[in-house]
């Protein structure tokens, strides 16, 4: 009997084991993008690079305190058919309109939430707050590699419609954390977007665009596999049921780089726009705030975020 109950138990922490770029990938993301900042930028980010870095995650703490935090991390792209990515409006006034702001906080604000987090950002360079500037630089970059990841865009954000449970932790937490040591993060620098807000749609477009090989792949995959396609890993003092290294390996393989594609994107993008509000702000002399340092206060309430975190990780739609 207890044997069972923990079995059980151990299945369902596997269902919703880590439902978001894995820690470890979104501070990834943070960290490399500030090495493609220009000279007069990269010595007030480096200074704070583990800052950056590690309150990468803190919008997947609010998720558990905040009643709209949720939606800003996914959209359903599918939920309005197949011309949704033509016919969405890209302004948020006429999306409300358009389909109601209850609809669409169902579905998901984060192409609409990325946009306010860009001009965020943009005014906090305005007025040279240092703390606004790390804050939200690290918060957009969290958004950032939301958008990147394939099933924050659709209904089927777990594979739950397709009998595919736990592909989404599996696709973006077990792969990159095992194999992102392969990958080959030199994007080069940070380049102006002239256009932010057609940048974030194209974006969702053609992370959306690889919903059906994410899916499919892993499918046709499991068929071959059967029961073989899990393990058990020893993680602390915590046992937990995992995708099996060679399964994970073959899937992997069958993305064809999709993953490591998608990290360097968004590695890219975050400091497209970190660039892209410094330069539109006036390029402010970022020199004269390299002094700051945030609090041992900050630090400490980062810390204890992040292990409520990892505390609270189990009971969240998969999808943020």
């Amino acid at each position: 009997m207890k044997k069972t109950l923990l079995l059980a138990l151990l299945g369902l922490f596997f269902l919703n084991f880590r439902p978001f770029w894995g820690f470890f990938a979104h501070q990834k993301i943070n960290r490399l993008a500030v090495f493609t900042l220009p000279v007069e930028m990269i010595g007030f980010y480096k200074k704070n690079l583990d800052y950056i870095a590690a309150t990468a995650v803190n919008p997947d703490k609010r998720r558990y305190i905040v009643p709209l935090e949720a939606p800003r991390h996914y959209l359903d792209v599918d939920y309005y058919g197949d011309s949704a990515l033509t016919l969405l409006p890209h302004d948020w006034k006429d999306a409300v309109a358009a389909y109601g702001e209850d609809s669409l906080l169902r579905h998901g604000t984060l192409p609409w939430h990325l946009y306010r987090m860009y001009f965020r950002l943009r005014d906090a360079f305005m007025l040279k707050d240092p703390a606004e500037i790390l804050r939200v630089s690290a918060e957009l970059g969290h958004y950032i590699g939301d958008a990147h990841v394939p099933l924050h865009t659709t209904q089927n954000y777990n594979g739950q419609l397709t009998g595919q449970e736990g592909i989404h932790g599996f696709w973006e937490s077990r792969l990159p954390e095992v194999f992102s040591s392969e990958y080959d993060f030199f994007v080069g620098r940070a380049e102006y977007i002239p256009d932010i807000r057609t940048a974030i749609w194209r974006t969702i477009a053609a992370t959306n665009a690889l919903v059906p090989a994410v899916l499919e792949e892993e499918k046709e995959l499991a068929r071959r596999y059967a029961e073989k396609k899990y393990a058990f890993e020893t993680r602390g003092n915590i046992t937990v049921k995992v995708y099996a290294m060679e399964y994970a390996r073959d899937y992997h393989n069958l993305l064809a780089g999709m993953v490591e594609k998608q990290m360097r994107a968004s590695i890219r993008m975050t400091g497209d726009f970190w660039y892209t509000a410094w330069l539109n702000a006036g390029q402010p002399e970022l020199k004269k705030l390299i002094d700051y340092t945030p609090s041992k206060e900050e630090l400490e309430q980062n810390r204890k975020a992040f292990e409520e975190l990892k505390l609270n990780r189990h009971g969240a739609r998969e999808h943020e």
